[in-house]
């Protein structure tokens, strides 16, 4: 059974250990170089995962299968909550990531899923995600919930 759940401090190291398996796999990627020099998260892992599960206005989640005692935890989700205009809120979303070995089971979905309803909770009025060049597969998870491309970035590397 797949789930989603709450981070605790005792989860700090698997949750470092997924989120360097997040970053490995996302910088072979099209704009994943990039993406990992000025937007994702950064080493040490444990220590900035650390920071957000003591942030009230930050959730950070566990991914599980199993039913065992809160199940296996197979990925992570990390979202916060970014003032905009006239004191409203955006959920962002920083980190979702499942093992490529759990994927297509509804973990992404119940992660997701969770931060949508924190985000409703918190009145927030959108959710924001960032997905990679070429990365289909995301796009069009994200889109199953609802999230469409609001803004494309261009780039242009110089010599």
């Amino acid at each position: 059974m797949e789930g989603a759940r709450p981070a605790q401090p005792e989860d700090l190291p698997e949750l470092a250990r997924l989120a360097a398996e997040a970053v490995a796999e996302l910088v072979q990627e099209r704009g994943g170089a990039l993406w990992a020099r000025t937007i994702g998260r950064r080493p040490p892992f444990a220590e900035g995962l650390a920071h957000a599960l003591d942030d009230p206005d930050v959730l950070v989640l566990c991914g599980t299968l199993g039913a065992t005692s809160g199940g296996t935890v197979v990925g992570y989700a990390v979202a916060r909550l970014e003032p905009i205009a006239d004191g409203a809120h955006l959920v962002v979303i920083d980190d979702l990531f499942t093992e490529p070995g759990a994927r297509q089971v509804g973990v992404g979905e119940a992660m997701l899923e969770a931060v949508l309803a924190w985000g409703a909770e918190r009145h927030a009025v959108g959710v924001d995600a960032i997905v990679l060049p070429g990365a289909r597969d995301t796009k069009n998870f994200f889109e199953a919930f609802g999230l469409k491309a609001r803004a494309i970035v261009v780039h242009r590397e110089l010599p």
